[in-house]
C-alpha cells in the first residue's frame, strides 16, 4: 500500500496537507487499475509527480493566454478538442494531474468513469475523479505492461509524444523504486500483464487526453512530426 511517507519521500517539495489527502484515493485509484506492482507503482507516481509539478497542478491556469483563446470555436484547435459552444475553452481546460482537455475528452472519460463530467467539467479537477482518469489513460495506453517491461522511456513517450522532461522523470522513477523497493511486490512477466496485447498492438494515440493537440496546435507546421503522447499544458 502506497503510505504518506512513500508520497513525502518521493514528492519532497508537495504540501503535506494535499498529500494526506490525496494519499487513500491514489490507493483505491491503483488498486482498480492493478498499479499493484514495483514498477507499476513507481512508474506512475513518478509520470503524475512530473506532469503535475508534485500535485501542485489540479487545473490548468486560466488568462487566456492567446494560446488558451484558441480553445475556443470556431478554430482548428477547438474543433479537435470538440468544443463547439462558446466558453468550451475554459469549461473544459486542462484538469486532473494528467490535464484532460477538451469536450470530446470529457465527454469520453466521464463515460467510462460513470461521471457527468461534460455537465460538471470541475469534478475532473477533484481527487478521486483526477486521478482516476489519469489511471484510465494509463490503462487505455497499455501503460502497465510497458511498465512491467521496464520500459520508463516508452511510457514518457506515449504520455508526452518524445522525452521532454525525461531527466525529471526519471529522477522521480529512481526515488520512486527506492522507497517503494519494501512494500511493493516484483512485477509480473509482461506476456502475463492484463495489458501486454493491448500495449503489442494498440496505436498510442488511441487514446487521447487532449492536452496532445493543445501543444501540437503551438507548433509551427514545419516543425511538426508524427506524435505519441504530449505534455500537459500548466
Amino acid at each position: 500500500m502506497l503510505t504518506l511517507f512513500h508520497l513525502s519521500q518521493i514528492m519532497r517539495h508537495a504540501s503535506p496537507a494535499r498529500l494526506a489527502d490525496y494519499q487513500p484515493v491514489l490507493n483505491d485509484v491503483m488498486t482498480s487499475f492493478a498499479i499493484d506492482n514495483i514498477r507499476r507503482a513507481s512508474a506512475f507516481i513518478a509520470q503524475l509527480a512530473h506532469e503535475s509539478g508534485e500535485f501542485r497542478f489540479m487545473e490548468e491556469l486560466w488568462g487566456p493566454t492567446p494560446a488558451q483563446k484558441r480553445y475556443e470555436p470556431a478554430c482548428d484547435l477547438a474543433a479537435r478538442l470538440g468544443n463547439t459552444e462558446a466558453g468550451d475553452g475554459r469549461r473544459f481546460k486542462g484538469r486532473g494531474p494528467i490535464q484532460i482537455t477538451g469536450r470530446d475528452n470529457y465527454r469520453r472519460y466521464g463515460a467510462l468513469l460513470g461521471k457527468d463530467l461534460v455537465a460538471e467539467p470541475q469534478l475532473a479537477a477533484m481527487p478521486a475523479v483526477g486521478f482516476a482518469t489519469a489511471a484510465l489513460f494509463w490503462q487505455k495506453n497499455g501503460l502497465n505492461a510497458l511498465a512491467d517491461a521496464g520500459d520508463f522511456r516508452g511510457i514518457t513517450r506515449r504520455i508526452n509524444g518524445g522525452q521532454n522532461g525525461a531527466a525529471d522523470r526519471e529522477r522521480f522513477y529512481a526515488l520512486a523504486q527506492q522507497v517503494l523497493k519494501d512494500d511493493f511486490g516484483a512485477p509480473s512477466s509482461p506476456a502475463a500483464s492484463d495489458d501486454g496485447a493491448t500495449a503489442a498492438r494498440s496505436k498510442p494515440d488511441d487514446f487521447p487526453r487532449g492536452a496532445e493537440a493543445v501543444r501540437e496546435a503551438a507548433e509551427p507546421a514545419r516543425a511538426r512530426a508524427p506524435r505519441v503522447r504530449a505534455g500537459a499544458t500548466r
